[in-house]
């Protein structure tokens, strides 16, 4: 059931404390940075703005008027959405919030036709699972450790270019499987966001800058060679070799670009699993797919 106007949560879910369940408008950047900068994520406000004007935002307000819980719903074509941005307040949290934010998500999603999709950490994924979703693969988030060496042969490369859009969509959608052009071209028209494609045209890397970390990805390539070619240059753009945070989120069946990883100081920081509600299959990449676009956006 998608929201068309505000309304009291139901009495299960606010304890009391008169909460109101609001669709979000521009306005409440502000106030969703706040609450996913409290949980140490990486959105930044361009983000935020994305969920709200081309998806569906959704929080909880208390008496004054304050955001203590999120959610969001971003169609992917016409046939799948995404939900992230699941976010409830420290002092608000274990009183069904979330879970009632996350069937609004889904209702808004299924009355579209399209499937739910989202990135759960190992604690949501139990939660998701009660509710009927279904894993699929899963990955890791890797962070930078000590500054490294990222000489890589610069002549391989080319940085992208407006023109490039296309073909970097139409390789992300062989890749991923979700059509996601309206992100996409979002992240690339970002001033600091830095895009490279490689040689023969088969592979390419987002690098954009986050609010705790420059976050790499997505990456798609064809071979490990050209993967770590790609991830070379996007981390000499985050200024890795001078110790900048960089997190990147890669599926755990690419142990090429963990090891790589590993042997350039990064450490582990958190798994996720893919789910989905109600698909004939569980969720999966193509082969290409060597680094995720991160839990909010896939």
């Amino acid at each position: 059931m998608a929201l068309s106007e505000a309304r009291t949560v139901p009495k299960e879910h606010d304890a009391g404390h008169g909460l109101r369940l609001d669709p979000l408008t521009l306005d409440d950047v502000p106030g969703g940075l706040a609450l996913s900068g409290a949980a140490g994520w990486n959105q930044t406000a361009d983000d935020w703005a994305l969920f709200i004007a081309e998806g569906r935002a959704i929080g909880y307000r208390d008496a004054t008027g304050r955001l203590v819980a999120t959610a969001a719903a971003l169609p992917y074509g016409d046939r799948t959405g995404w939900i992230s941005m699941v976010i409830v307040a420290e002092a608000w949290r274990h009183r069904g919030l979330a879970s009632a934010l996350l069937r609004e998500c889904v209702a808004h999603l299924q009355a579209l036709g399209v499937t739910p999709v989202l990135d759960a950490t190992p604690a949501g994924a139990a939660v998701y699972r009660g509710l009927g979703f279904a894993a699929g693969f899963a990955f890791e988030r890797w962070q930078s450790g000590a500054p490294f060496d990222t000489a890589i042969d610069a002549k391989a490369l080319r940085a992208a270019e407006a023109r490039d859009g296309a073909a970097i969509v139409a390789l992300d959608r062989a890749a991923s499987g979700i059509e996601r052009r309206g992100v996409l071209e979002n992240l690339l028209a970002r001033p600091a966001t830095r895009a490279w494609l490689g040689p023969d045209g088969r592979g390419f890397v987002v690098a954009r800058a986050g609010r705790r970390a420059t976050q790499v990805g997505p990456l798609v390539a064809p071979d490990a060679g050209q993967a770590i070619a790609l991830l070379s240059a996007a981390l000499a753009s985050a200024g890795a070799a001078e110790g900048e945070r960089v997190f990147l989120d890669v599926p755990e069946s690419r142990r090429d670009i963990v090891a790589w990883l590993e042997r350039h100081g990064f450490t582990w920081q958190r798994r996720f699993v893919r789910m989905s509600l109600g698909a004939a299959h569980p969720p999966s990449l193509g082969e290409g797919a060597c680094v995720l676009a991160g839990p909010e956006f896939g």
